[in-house]
């Protein structure tokens, strides 16, 4: 009797923390994909600096100049799409990362739900010995 009580609460332990160890994993897989997503954002722009910074060291009259000035609407333009998409980007991860907790919310609830209404059948009377 004992050991099916120990397996009864080992049992309820298990569905207690499973959403639980579910969500951990979910947030550290979504935390490694946006510090990747950030990593290579920062190194995007990064690039983009540099690359306007060579740009103007290399100014050495009017002509190189003027050049450099007329380019600058495009890298504006460029910068700018860059930064939608990004912003994009990560709206869409988190929306699924939302939707999938959501998911484990739901699992939740459905578990809580016959827990309860496992816990509220009464138990089966035993049989005394006359």
């Amino acid at each position: 009797m004992q050991e099916n009580i120990l397996n009864a609460f080992a049992e309820q332990a298990k569905t207690m923390y499973s959403p639980m160890a579910k969500f951990n994993s979910l947030f550290v897989d979504n935390m490694e994909k946006l510090t990747e997503f950030q990593i290579s954002a920062i190194k995007s722009y990064a690039e983009m600096g540099l690359s306007q910074l060579k740009s103007a060291a290399e100014i050495k009259d009017a002509d190189t100049m003027r050049s450099y000035t007329s380019a600058q609407a495009e890298t504006a333009t460029s910068l700018n799409k860059k930064i939608m998409e990004d912003a994009k980007a990560m709206s869409d991860m988190a929306m699924e990362f939302k939707t999938q907790i959501e998911g484990i919310m739901e699992e939740v609830r459905s578990t809580a739900a016959t827990t309860a209404s496992t816990a509220a059948k009464p138990a089966p009377k035993a049989k005394t010995a006359a």
